[in-house]
This record gives structure tokens, C-alpha cells and sequence, in this order.
């Protein structure tokens, strides 16, 4: 399928040809929530963490005998039961990963960029750079283009002067090629590739 190319300025700069098996899948709503779970999951510390009994400071002696006080046997003051004590079942350090294979992480990704085709939603760019890193150019030029809330995807090496000039605009990300996935790509309401993105992601699922 063919696309029109854009430059930074909104002028027509020719066209480009899309590859059907990574702009022109069908979409999968439940392949994308899947993908999104998968990222969220492993962005989670992990680091939640109660005492149980053995990691509490305090005596070991029993606090009164085991009969005849009336009240209920007991056999240590850092019980569950008890003000300071441990936590029963609590929380450990522990990783929320869930597997999920490369093919299908794969395929989430064509479909994410295919569903921001289908919807009208994807802008090509003929580059994504700047000769100065100042933010109200680019402000106005991506107003121009209607993004205010979009993903810039591009080549590996992104423009020095884009990211300073772009890193204050709120609703606007920036990232490299290898960088594109399905979490950011679905965040945003544009998606945004320059020409070598387009290439590179062709190439990398292809």
C-alpha cells in the first residue's frame, strides 16, 4: 500500500510504499491488551516486602505461662496477632513477568502499527530533524502537522537538536526505531515514523 510523505513543515514530500505483512495485518484487540499486560507486568519492581516472624527484633521468651493466667496461650510477643508483629501471608520480593513468545510479541507489534494505519492515524515523515534545539519551532510545526498527542519513531540515530528541542512538549515522545512498541504506540493518539523508520521497521519484521 502506498502513503504520503510529509515533511516537518506539512509540505508533500512524494510517497512511500507500505509492506501489508507489518502495516496491513488484521487487528487483534486481544493480542494488544496482551502485549500492553506483558510490558506493564515487567516494568513492576517488584519490591514489595512484610517482616514474618524471624526477620522481627525482640525477645524469644515466652511472655507468660502456659496455664492458669486466664488468658490465651501465647507463645511469642512478635506474633501476628500482636502490635508489631509479623505479617501472615504477607508480601515478598518477587518479579510479576509474565512469558509471552517472541512470534506473538512480534505480531502485536505489526498489529499496533497496522491499527494506527487502519484508523487514519499514522503520519510518514520525510526526516525528524532540526538545525536548533529550541522547543517553540517545533511546537508550531507539530501544530501545524495537528499532533499534540503523538509518537516520533526514528532511525537509530535520533536528532540531538529534536530531542532537547521536544523532551518539554507534553504529549510528545521520541524514540529510536529499536525502541517502537506496543505500550507507547497505543499511549498516543498519532503515530509519527520518518522514512529510514518505516525501512528499518520493514526489515525488522519482516
Amino acid at each position: 500500500m502506498k502513503c504520503k510523505v510529509v515533511s516537518l513543515e506539512n509540505k508533500a514530500a512524494g510517497e512511500i510504499e507500505l509492506d501489508e505483512g507489518v502495516f496491513g495485518v488484521p487487528v487483534r484487540k486481544d493480542l494488544l491488551s496482551r502485549m500492553v499486560n506483558y510490558q506493564l507486568a515487567k516494568k513492576r519492581q517488584g519490591t514489595h516486602k512484610t517482616k514474618t516472624v524471624g526477620e522481627i527484633s525482640g525477645t524469644g521468651a515466652k511472655p507468660f505461662r502456659q496455664k492458669g493466667t486466664g488468658r490465651a496461650r501465647r507463645g511469642s510477643n512478635r506474633s501476628a496477632q500482636m502490635r508489631g508483629g509479623q505479617t501472615t501471608f504477607g508480601p515478598t520480593p518477587r518479579s510479576h513477568e509474565i512469558s509471552m513468545p517472541k512470534k506473538v510479541r512480534r505480531l502485536a507489534l505489526k498489529t499496533a502499527l497496522s491499527a494506527k494505519q487502519a484508523d487514519g492515524k499514522l503520519i510518514i515523515l520525510d526526516e525528524a530533524k532540526t538545525s536548533e534545539p529550541k522547543t517553540k519551532p517545533i511546537a508550531t510545526a507539530l501544530e501545524k502537522l495537528g499532533l499534540t498527542s503523538a509518537l516520533i519513531v526514528d532511525s537509530e540515530e535520533l536528532d540531538g537538536n529534536l530531542m532537547l528541542a521536544t523532551r518539554n512538549i507534553p504529549g510528545i515522545d521520541l524514540l529510536p526505531q529499536m525502541g517502537a512498541n506496543v505500550f507507547d504506540i497505543l499511549r498516543r493518539d498519532k503515530l509519527v515514523l520518518t522514512r529510514t523508520a518505516v525501512e528499518q521497521l520493514q526489515e525488522r519484521l519482516k
